[in-house]
């Protein structure tokens, strides 16, 4: 009794790798994340997807929403347990702005015990999303569903079935529009592939 879940991050967007964007609204993809979104959608269209369901902001939004539509399925289903960590006082906070501060030194050295200022920790955020694939492996034998969610939610969950420390997460990568596969059952679950770029646009 498996089901085969497609966790995928959503494509660029307006913010990418200039700010901490976290839960803020209206933070829409860029223009490249359009054409990403668009051909991640082309490349799952023969993938046999039961439903898609992201995180509720936009950015995950819009990325299932391309998805969903090459896949001949309905509105994408927003899910709680899939939106990005709380950042707390560094929503919307610029990367260049945190200099040798050591609340951020020590979140990216230990991401494990760490908690962010006002906002979770990484554990209270692997739980969100472990307890719902852990959901789905129960009540959705035999689909195959997309995950849009977030590059340290995908993390956190592909370490949860690999049983790697959380300390440990920023040794490997999660691109936008990059897709991780997990099996998962009543047995446990297997990771199957890690960052695939079939949202690469060149």
């Amino acid at each position: 009794m498996t089901a085969s879940v497609l966790l995928i991050r959503h494509a660029a967007h307006v913010h990418l790798d200039r700010c901490l964007s976290g839960r803020m609204p209206g933070v829409p993809l860029s223009e490249v994340g359009h054409a990403q979104a668009a051909a991640l959608g082309a490349a799952l269209a023969d993938e046999g997807l039961t439903a898609v369901e992201c995180s509720p902001l936009d950015r995950t939004r819009e990325t299932a929403a391309a998805i969903a539509s090459a896949a001949g399925l309905g509105e994408p289903r927003a899910a709680e347990a899939l939106v990005e960590i709380d950042l707390g006082d560094w929503t919307g906070r610029a990367f260049g702005s945190f200099g040798d501060d050591p609340a951020w030194r020590d979140w990216n050295a230990h991401r494990g015990t760490a908690r962010i200022p006002g906002g979770e920790t990484m554990a209270e955020a692997q739980g969100r999303i472990v307890g719902y694939l852990e959901q789905i492996g129960r009540e959705r034998s035999g689909e195959t569903i997309a995950l849009v969610t977030h590059s340290d939610m995908i993390r956190a969950a592909v370490a949860h079935v690999l049983g790697l420390s959380l300390d440990h997460l920023l040794r490997f990568d999660v691109g936008p529009a990059s897709v991780s596969r997990v099996v998962i059952g009543d047995w446990g679950a297997r990771l199957v592939s890690l960052n695939e770029r079939l949202g690469d646009v060149r």
